[in-house]
Order: structure tokens, then C-alpha cells, then sequence
């Protein structure tokens, strides 16, 4: 006799532990960091040269 299964069986690799992650890595959270801080700077030092070229008006 053959014993009775309680529910569909898994699609095959759908176990496995080799499929991307949908959830956000460390690391892309460093590099937004990153790209945000060099973004920042980036404006203040443009800022700063408008100003000193305002000043030399």
C-alpha cells in the first residue's frame, strides 16, 4: 500500500539555498551611504566656490 501525502510536493530547487535574496544587503546600504556623503561634499565644495568667486566681485 501506498502512503497518502498531506500536500503538493516543493517545486524542485526551490529548497535550495543558491537563489538570490530579495532582502537589501549591509553592503548596499554602505554604498548608498557612501554615494550620499560623496554627493553632499560635492555640493558644499560648489558651494564654497560660488561663494569665494561672489567675493572677489
Amino acid at each position: 500500500m501506498r502512503a497518502v501525502k498531506s500536500g503538493p510536493e516543493p517545486a524542485e530547487g526551490a529548497l535550495s539555498s543558491s537563489r538570490p535574496s530579495h532582502r537589501t544587503s549591509l553592503q548596499e546600504f554602505a554604498m548608498a551611504d557612501l554615494a550620499f556623503v560623496v554627493a553632499v561634499l560635492a555640493a558644499f565644495a560648489l558651494v564654497a566656490l560660488v561663494a569665494k568667486g561672489v567675493t572677489k566681485l
